[in-house]
C-alpha cells in the first residue's frame, strides 16, 4: 500500500467452482490456467475481469475468516487479495509458524470454498500500515544490514523465507487446482528505489519457491511504474479516489499492450494517533468504480475490509522528519467496518458491480449486533517497578533488537547522575519515553512531536534515572525503514555529557497474566486486572476513555493500544475471544490510577476528540 507521498461487461466465472460442497470434499480440485495474453487476463483461455478486494488474515480473527469471505462474495467480488506478513510467520530466525491465526493456507482454501480466487502478495515487503512493513524485527540485530536491497545479509534470510513460504502456498496455485491466480513480486518498489537487480532477485526467488503456476506481476503508482516494474512481467497501478482516468491514461502510455488493472483502489484511508479519523466520499468512489468496470479494467479494492492491527502490529509513517504512528483500528472506512458489518459503501459498491457484471450476488449474510458489557472496576494491580526482569549491564545503550526483543517497552536505568539542573537529551528516541527520577515521573518525550530533550532537576548525586521507552510502531514506508531500531538508538546526555553506565531491562509485555497481582492501590506505570462478566457472547468495543497510554489484553489475547490523544477511544473485542461468564482483562497504563473501570460498548468510537500536535 503506497502511503501519502503516495481488475464493460464482465466475463462470468463458469465451471471452476461448480462442484458441490460434497464433491469438493471428496475429490481434488481440477487444475486450471490463468495468464496474460494479448494484453488481457485469460482464465482457461477466456477473457476474465478481476473484481477483487483486499482482506488480511491477521487482521481478522480466524473464527471470522469465513464470514468475511462470504461478505466479499455477497458484494459481488470474484477474488480476494492478501499480503503475507513475514513477521508473524518467522518470529525468530528459522522458527516458522503457520498455525492458528497464521494458517494462511487455510485462509486461502476457505476463499476457494466460497467461490473466490486469490491474489497473493508475498512481499517480502508489504507496507500495509503494518509493523515495519511486515519485516521481522530480528533482521535489525545486525547493524550493518541494508534491508530492501541486494545486501546478502538481507537477501539470504529473504530467500530462505520465500522458499519456506512456497512449501505452504505454491500447491494452492491455480494450475495445481488452487485459487491463487496471481502473485505479486515485491510491493510498490518504485516508491522506494529503482534497483532493478534487486527486483530481479526477488522475482527469481519467487520462481525458485515454486510460484510458477500463477501469473506473476508488479504493482506501483503510475508515476513510479518505470522504477518498480520489470519488463518481463505485467504491471498494475495503484491509486486513490479521483485518479482513475488520469492514471489509466498513464498506464496506457507506459504499457500500451496491457493488461489494465488497478491493483489497489484506495476506497478509504487509515488513521494516525493524534489526528482526525478519516472518512471518504462513498458515492464518488462508487461512480469511479462503475467507470473502471465499464472500461473492462480489472480492480482490487483496498480495503474491502480493514479489520484490526491487533496487538503491537500497527505501523507508522515517516518522511525522515515527522513520525506518525498508526492506530490499532484499521477500519479504513471500508465497505465492511472494523467488526465486519456492512457500511453504506458496501451497498453502493454491490449495486455497481451487479450492474456492470449482470450478476446478482448472493444475499448479504445477517450479522448479530455488538452488545454492551457492564463496567467492571479493575481492583487488582501490579506495579511495573516491582515486576522488572533481570537487567543487562552495558556501557552503551542497546536497542530492543540488540536484546532479541521485537515489541513492547524497554527500560534504561542509571545511577550515573549528579545533583543539579540539567538538559537531558535522548539522541534518536524511538519512540515514546517516560522519564523518572527516583521512580517519580518528571516528563515525557514523544518522537511524534519531534521531542528529544527535557529540562530536569536531580535532587542528589547517584539518584536513579529511569527512561521507559515504548515502541509505538516501526515505520513501514520510505527509506526510513532502514533505521527503525527501537529504544534510544544513539546516546543519552546530561548537560552534554554522555552517560555510559546502564542497566537495561527488556519488557516485551508478552505474558502479563503471569504477574503477581494484589489488591493494594497502584499509581503510575501499573498493570490493572479485572473480570468482565459476559452473559451473551457477542462482539463489543472496549471503552478506553478512563486510561491514558498503554495496552489491553483479554483472556490472553493482545488486543491493542490505548492512547488518550485519540482519535480511537474504543478497542474492537471480537466475540470468539470471549467466553460466557468470567473473562480476564488486563490493562497496562503508563499513568494509571486505582479505581478505574472498563466496559464494553455496542458501538465504536474511532473519531473521538484528539489532542492535535502543536
Amino acid at each position: 500500500m503506497r502511503k501519502p507521498f503516495k481488475l464493460l461487461s464482465a466475463f462470468v466465472l463458469s465451471g471452476l467452482f461448480a462442484l458441490t460442497a460434497t464433491a469438493q470434499a471428496t475429490q481434488a480440485p481440477a487444475p486450471h490456467s490463468f495468464r496474460v495474453e494479448n494484453g488481457k487476463f485469460l482464465l482457461d483461455g477466456k477473457p476474465f475481469q478481476i473484481i477483487s478486494g483486499e482482506l488480511h488474515y491477521p487482521r481478522v480473527p480466524r473464527a471470522y475468516w469465513r464470514a468475511r469471505l462470504r461478505m466479499a462474495k455477497a458484494m459481488g467480488l470474484n477474488a480476494i487479495t492478501t499480503y503475507v506478513f513475514w513477521n508473524v510467520h518467522e518470529p525468530r530466525p528459522g522458527v516458522y509458524d503457520f498455525t492458528g491465526q497464521n494458517d494462511i493456507a487455510e485462509f486461502i482454501r476457505e476463499a476457494q470454498s466460497e467461490g473466490l480466487y486469490v491474489i497473493l502478495r508475498p512481499g517480502p515487503y508489504v507496507c500495509a500500515e503494518w509493523e515495519w512493513g511486515g519485516y521481522p524485527a530480528w533482521l535489525l540485530k545486525d547493524h550493518s544490514i541494508v534491508v530492501r536491497s541486494t545486501d546478502p545479509k538481507f537477501m539470504d534470510p529473504t530467500r530462505r523465507w520465500l522458499l519456506r513460504l512456497g512449501k505452504e502456498l505454491a500447491p494452492l496455485q491455480i494450475a495445481n487446482g488452487g485459487p491463487i491466480i496471481a502473485v505479486q513480486v515485491e510491493n510498490e518498489y518504485g516508491s522506494f528505489g529503482k534497483d532493478h537487480a534487486y527486483m530481479e532477485q526477488i522475482h527469481h526467488d519467487l520462481l525458485d519457491a515454486g510460484f510458477t503456476k500463477a501469473q506473476l506481476y508488479t504493482a506501483d503508482g503510475a508515476d513510479q511504474l518505470p522504477d518498480g516494474s520489470l519488463p518481463e512481467l505485467p504491471a498494475v497501478i495503484n491509486f486513490g479516489t479521483g485518479d482513475a482516468k488520469n492514471d489509466f491514461a498513464k498506464l496506457h502510455k507506459l504499457r500500451p499492450n496491457g493488461p489494465f488493472m488497478n491493483g489497489e483502489y484506495w476506497a478509504g484511508w487509515f488513521d494516525h494517533w493524534g489526528e482526525k479519523h478519516h472518512t471518504t466520499d462513498a458515492q464518488k468512489q462508487a461512480d469511479e468504480l462503475a467507470w473502471i468496470l465499464q472500461q473492462g479494467y480489472s480492480i482490487s479494492i483496498y480495503m474491502f475490509h480493514g479489520g484490526t492491527s491487533f496487538g503491537w502490529m500497527n505501523g507508522a509513517n515517516s518522511n525522515g522528519k515527522n513520525y506518525e504512528p498508526d492506530t490499532t483500528s484499521y477500519d479504513y472506512d471500508a465497505p465492511l467496518d472494523e467488526s465486519g458489518r456492512t457500511t453504506p459503501k458496501f451497498s453502493l459498491f454491490r449495486d455497481v458491480i451487479s450492474k456492470a457484471t449482470g450478476i446478482t450476488p448472493p444475499s448479504v449474510p445477517s450479522v448479530d449486533p455488538p452488545a454492551a458489557i457492564p463496567a467492571v472496576k479493575l481492583e487488582r494491580s501490579a506495579s511495573l517497578w516491582q515486576m522488572l526482569p533481570k537487567p543487562v549491564a552495558s556501557k552503551q545503550l542497546l536497542s530492543m533488537e540488540d536484546l532479541d526483543q521485537a515489541y513492547g517497552y524497554i527500560l534504561y536505568r542509571t545511577f550515573d547522575t549528579s545533583a543539579g539542573d540539567f538538559d537531558l537529551v535522548l539522541d534518536s528516541l524511538h519512540d515514546y519515553a517516560s522519564i523518572y527520577i527516583n521512580e517519580k515521573l518528571i516528563g515525557t518525550l514523544d518522537r511524534r512531536l519531534d521531542q528529544n530533550h527535557l529540562s530536569i532537576h536531580i535532587p542528589a548525586a547517584k539518584s536513579r534515572l529511569d527512561i521507559l521507552v515504548e515502541n509505538t510502531g516501526r515505520v513501514n514506508f520510505t527509506t526510513v525503514i532502514r533505521g527503525e531500531r527501537k529504544g534510544i538508538t544513539n546516546q543519552v546526555t546530561l548537560a552534554g555529557k554522555a552517560i555510559t553506565d546502564w542497566q537495561i531491562y527488556s519488557l516485551p509485555m508478552s505474558a502479563p497474566d503471569k504477574l503477581a497481582f494484589h489488591t493494594a492501590a497502584c499509581t503510575g506505570a501499573c498493570f490493572y486486572r479485572g473480570t468482565l462478566q459476559v452473559d451473551h457472547i457477542s462482539d463489543t468495543f472496549l471503552d478506553t476513555n478512563n486510561f491514558t497510554k498503554g495496552f489491553v489484553w483479554i483472556n490472553g489475547h493482545p488486543l491493542g493500544r490505548i492512547w488518550n490523544i485519540g482519535p480511537q477511544k474504543t478497542l474492537y473485542l471480537p466475540a470468539p475471544w470471549l467466553k460466557q461468564g468470567a473473562n480476564d482483562v488486563i490493562v497496562f497504563d503508563l499513568e494509571g490510577a486505582p479505581g478505574r473501570t472498563i466496559e464494553g460498548k455496542p458501538t465504536p468510537m474511532l473519531d473521538g476528540s484528539v489532542h492535535l500536535q502543536p
